[in-house]
């Protein structure tokens, strides 16, 4: 084929290509995944790779999946050295060698040209969430464990089919290592179908371009990123900017855990560097290098125009600095299986410092989460299984979404499980879910009001490990927003008031309850100066009372007609003020 005319507009028809590719990839996962905690909380994600290792596209799921993406697969390709095939599928969830932690297991396949079998052209990738992976824990996700033994299976670097031919062994040890193997085998090979048909749309793609010229798509496509990506960085103020923020404890019940960061920016790069932040701890919170860059590019993003392109030229101005044997660059043989919170701790900590460098864009802190519940055992009716939940709570207050409540992070993007189909399958019953009254911080824009849940267990014995933050330390406010409230674990709350760690393993019995109570968001900007209109609304629907609204918000409303009344409000807020400032004299 002749040489195609690298401009903007057929680098742009490429991209779409490219992404329309990494969707269909994840609606493939969607539509044939066995577990709740995939096919209905989308805790997983999809890609395509260039052939050394820059992402090209990735699908509509989970923005900390595919920054670490790269990673996996450059461990994978340094790791054959060549010695990749037509039929080959590569598996691997090791996080010391590009992973994140065990349940997450990586399937990568390499893509070669049709008209030149031996020509290496892509990658197709997949990562999914297992229900389990084995371990100590039901769910696999202890954050208690204190060396990755205790966590699970630990595949290296394998082929899972060679030229190919299946690999039976591997499904085999999985399948015998799992408490649910149905599920998880059912799960792996949903991402592998993923992979399968990322391959088949990619060399029609090719096909339709010549491998030549394919390839020069990916690398002019690679390069436009890149510039823009650099004219975005040019607009943001030069300068460091630095900000901490902390884990309540480290998985083990001792002292909170420090993140710290010092953000450089310099013309068009930018420089996260962690040093300072806590030294590896000895629960399962410690996150990977992989990890942490992706917590990196995405907090980065947030911050950026929405329409540049996700694939790798975007991460190649942004360099990260996560020093090994900290928290953010685990040591064999650290835990990990519960980074995820570390991970989100890291973005509030990284916006926290773009607040500094561009106030009014970044958002007061989320509510610390996700939540992530596991609730596993025999049922006696149903035998043995795992549950899953991962509860989001609500995002800070922002001047660009003035209502954060119910939302799922920037940072992972699941959806919620409904109800319903976890009371179909599981022996639970939900008898509480919503939204509490007067939590999140008060502000010129609220943030986030807590959520409430209540787990009945119904029959048998199971063990319940829940991954949760924010109750010591609470979500932080900007621009003179109040923080936010803490969440809260408790056992039969009815009959015990004595609340739970934030993060704990317990075993719970036919007819108890476990309740969890989510963190409230942090209010942005002073609350004195929030629209009474919009206060009057809260009131309305039931999330601030009238007395919160009176005492928080200087707002009377009327309780006939739930309008504010402007005239008294006037008064409250002018005594509120007087009273301020008297304090602070």
């Amino acid at each position: 084929m002749k040489p195609v005319d690298l401009n903007p507009v057929q680098i742009e028809i490429f991209k779409n290509a490219l992404t329309s590719i990494g969707d269909e990839m994840a609606l493939t996962v969607f539509r044939t995944a066995h577990s709740t905690v995939i096919k209905d909380g989308a805790d997983f994600s999809t890609a395509l790779c260039d052939v050394r290792g820059e992402l090209l596209a990735q699908g509509l799921t989970i923005p900390l999946h595919l920054g670490a993406v790269p990673d996996a697969l450059i461990a994978v390709i340094n790791h054959f050295k060549g010695d990749l095939h037509p039929g080959d599928i590569v598996i691997q969830n090791n996080p010391y060698d590009g992973g994140m932690h065990l349940p997450d297991i990586f399937v990568i396949k390499p893509i070669f040209s049709k008209t030149q079998p031996d020509r290496l052209i892509a990658f197709a990738a997949a990562v999914a969430h297992h229900t389990d992976i084995g371990g100590r824990v039901p769910g696999s996700n202890a954050s208690d464990s204190t060396e990755i033994y205790q966590e699970g299976i630990r595949f290296p670097i394998v082929k899972l089919y060679e030229r190919g031919k299946v690999n039976q062994a591997i499904f085999d040890i999985l399948a015998t290592n799992v408490r649910v193997p149905d599920m998880v085998l059912g799960d792996l090979r949903a991402t592998i179908a993923a992979c399968h048909y990322g391959e088949r749309e990619l060399l029609k793609l090719a096909d339709k371009y010549g491998d030549d010229n394919f390839l020069k798509f990916v690398d002019a496509y690679l390069d436009y990123t890149e510039r823009l990506t650099r004219a975005e960085i040019r607009a943001l103020p030069n300068g460091i900017f630095e900000a901490e923020d902390y884990i309540d404890d480290d998985g083990l019940g001792g002292d909170p855990v420090k993140i710290k960061v010092k953000l450089t920016i310099a013309d068009s790069d930018v420089i996260v560097d962690f040093t300072g932040s806590a030294r590896q701890v000895a629960g399962a919170l410690n996150a990977t290098e992989s990890f942490s860059k992706a917590c990196c590019y995405l907090s980065l993003r947030c911050v950026m125009e929405s329409n540049l392109p996700n694939n790798g030229g975007y991460f190649r101005p942004i360099k990260v600095i996560a020093p090994k044997g900290t928290i953010l660059n685990v040591e064999h043989p650290g835990a990990c299986a519960a980074r995820g919170l570390t991970g989100f701790r890291v973005v509030d900590t990284v916006l926290r410092a773009l607040a500094k460098a561009v106030p009014g864009v970044a958002p007061a802190a989320p509510e610390g989460g996700n939540t992530f519940i596991t609730i596993g055992g025999k049922d006696p009716e149903k035998g043995a299984y795992v549950h899953i939940d991962m509860v989001f709570g609500a995002w800070g207050g922002s001047p660009h979404r003035p209502d954060g409540d119910a939302m799922p992070l920037l940072a992972a993007n699941c959806t919620n499980i409904p109800i319903e189909t976890v009371e179909a399958i599981y022996p639970l019953r939900y008898e509480q879910y919503a939204m509490l009254p007067d939590t999140g911080g008060a502000g010129r824009y609220r943030g986030g009001l807590s959520l409430v849940r209540d787990i009945r267990l119904l029959r048998g014995d199971a063990i319940l490990q829940v991954r949760s933050d924010r109750r010591d330390i609470m979500p932080w406010g900007l621009e003179g927003g109040r923080d936010g409230t803490p969440s809260w674990n408790y056992i039969n709350p009815e009959t015990n008031s004595v609340p739970l760690p934030s993060m704990a393993n317990v075993k719970l019995s036919a007819g108890d309850i476990f309740r969890h109570v989510t963190g409230g968001a942090g209010g942005y900007g002073e609350p004195l100066e929030r629209d009474p209109a919009s206060v009057a609304s809260d009131v309305r629907n039931g999330k601030i009372t009238m007395q919160y609204a009176r005492d928080v918000y200087g707002v009377d409303v009327n309780p006939t007609t739930y309008a504010a009344d402007f005239e008294t409000t006037a008064v409250l807020r002018k005594r509120a003020i007087r009273q301020t400032l008297s304090a602070s004299a």
